[in-house]
């Protein structure tokens, strides 16, 4: 399964969401323009020491992602969405795509793949949650409908 950040904006947040990819082994999947240097220090200090368990990939465009991976399932995170994130049926090797902090997913994006984008319940008067927790949110969610492959979940 493979996390997509489309042009992050906060390195603690991307950080945040590596350590998350290491500890699920989930692929992290970057597209450009990213708002931070991936020598940030944030960013490497919320991954802390982790980031050689992450596979870290780095695409120009979503468009250029979505082309590579055309046989593969995209799902997309939105408020905007009408249909819960639990409703989706995750596979093994689905892409997970949230936009950036301060705007998320463009609205064309939004509009070509609307069958595929979800979102996750809120109060009305909440905007979002942060990225890294919502990422949190649907990752373990897609993890349970898998059974969490290759995680422990006993000790």
């Amino acid at each position: 399964m493979r996390i997509v950040l489309v042009e992050p904006e906060i390195p603690g947040n991307t950080g945040n969401i590596a350590r998350l990819c290491a500890g699920t082994g989930m692929e992290l999947h970057l597209v450009r323009p990213l708002g931070f240097s991936t020598d940030d220090k944030y960013l490497k200090r919320a991954g802390l020491d982790y980031w050689h368990l992450v596979q870290v990939f780095f695409h120009d465009s979503i468009d250029e992602l979505i082309q590579t991976y055309a046989r593969t399932p995209f799902y997309f995170f939105s408020t905007k969405a009408i249909r819960l994130y639990t409703e989706a049926t995750y596979g093994s090797d689905d892409f997970l795509v949230f936009g950036k902090e301060t705007a998320g997913l463009p609205e064309n994006l939004l509009r070509a793949h609307w069958d595929t984008t979800m979102r996750i319940p809120l109060q009305s008067e909440a905007r979002s949650l942060n990225l890294s927790n919502a990422v949190a949110v649907v990752a373990y969610e897609a993890l349970r409908q898998l059974s969490f492959p290759g995680l422990q979940t006993m000790r």
